[in-house]
């Protein structure tokens, strides 16, 4: 797991693999042999050693969010450098890298602003599928296959651009250090970058799963007094608990609308709310929940496609404030080195949020344990 070696002999050729293929949606993902080509100019291909599974990733498959299909999803990836195409410079053959979902090209006018971090060639937004020439490094079975957020991490090797991707410290365990690709910076950075939570504040959360998880330890790292923790699954309770939450609401076992509840909970509402599921209707609850006047909410959930949020203008003229946060505001090549540094220094500990493990080939059993709500499962890491 933690060898660095790699074998020059597959450099400039194309390897052969296993992947697990998102054929279509509403279907469970095939295990099948991949043709991966040598990366091109600025481009590295990478030997994946683990992968975090995201909700985006599950709503995909659910055929909630759409992306060009057939795909190798996938994009909490830890993995070692193979090989590098022409101009690459900041990384080398046998590097340990995260994948970046958010890249950083350091030129276009949002990662130049001192707070852009939603660079222009990312391709989370409108996703093409491609790599930034247009094309795919992926085929199978005479088929090329769709790349995903230009990251694609369900698969033994994988290319990325060069902005994509990121060198990590030589003592980083990569059973773990997978989830600072996505899981930890958003949950982090929407606490502290994006809504800077204050000293004795009291904040509400809605969603308990890996996100939502990280938004609750990190609330607490802030000093919140009381964390609201807002899920309909009742056996992420005692697991939240233990990560900091105070308190707990079923929105499903309660008679009133659950913003309701919280402002009768905190008087007038929440100091700040965080939407971590990617619903319209808990989106809106989240920003009722906030006290008026100032009054901060965060929204990371990404909602289905072509659905519109609406809401009574009055909750923003009031003080309110509604921000998004994309990957918690942190420039990802800059950014998440630091991270990782942070957790092997236990500045920050992400243990508690990987709750289970799987063998690659087991990916599908990892989804269902994902949507069992018996398994109180927060994030699922699949081990190659």
């Amino acid at each position: 797991m933690e060898q660095t070696e790699l074998s020059t002999d597959t450099a400039n050729k194309v390897i052969l693999c296993r992947a697990a293929i998102a054929w279509r949606a509403n279907a469970p993902l095939s295990i099948e042999l991949l043709e991966v080509d040598p990366p091109k100019a600025c481009e590295v291909r990478i030997k994946i050693l683990s992968s975090g599974i995201c909700g985006s990733d599950l709503h995909i498959l659910e055929g909630r969010n759409k992306v060009p299909l057939p795909a190798v999803l996938g994009h909490e990836g830890a993995g070692i450098i193979e090989s590098v195409g022409e101009g690459v410079t900041s990384v080398k053959p046998g590097d340990k890298v995260l994948t970046l979902p958010l890249p950083e090209c350091r030129e276009c006018c949002f990662c130049l602003h001192p707070k852009g971090n939603v660079c222009v060639k990312e391709d989370i937004l409108f996703p093409t599928g491609l790599m930034l020439d247009g094309t795919s490094r992926f085929t199978c079975k005479a088929q090329k296959i769709h790349h995903l957020f230009g990251t694609s991490t369900f698969t033994e090797y994988t290319v990325v651009h060069e902005i994509a991707v990121v060198k990590i410290d030589d003592a980083s365990p990569m059973n773990k250090v997978c989830i600072i690709s996505c899981e930890v910076p958003t949950g982090f950075g929407a606490v502290f970058n994006t809504a800077k939570v204050t000293p004795g504040s009291t904040c509400v959360v809605f969603g308990l799963g890996g996100i939502g998880s990280a938004i609750v330890m990190a609330c607490k790292a802030s000093g919140a007094c009381r964390i609201i923790g807002v899920d309909i699954n009742e056996k992420k309770f005692p697991r939240a608990r233990a990560l900091g939450a105070t308190d707990f609401l079923n929105p499903r076992n309660l008679t009133k609308p659950v913003q309701q509840v919280v402002a009768e909970m905190t008087g007038f509402g929440a100091d700040f709310a965080f939407e971590a599921i990617g619903l319209i209707d808990t989106m809106v609850a989240a920003l009722e929940s906030c006290r008026r006047s100032y009054g901060v909410c965060v929204i990371m959930g990404v909602a289905p496609n072509r659905e519109q949020l609406s809401f009574d203008p009055q909750l923003i003229n009031s003080g309110r404030t509604l921000k998004g946060s994309f990957l918690g505001e942190y420039k990802s090549r800059d950014c998440i080195p630091k991270l990782v540094t942070d957790y092997l220094q236990k500045k920050i500990n992400i243990d508690p949020l990987i709750t289970h493990t799987f063998h690659f080939e087991r990916i599908n059993n990892a989804f269902e344990v994902l949507q069992d709500e018996n398994e109180n499962c927060i994030r699922c890491v699949l081990l190659f």
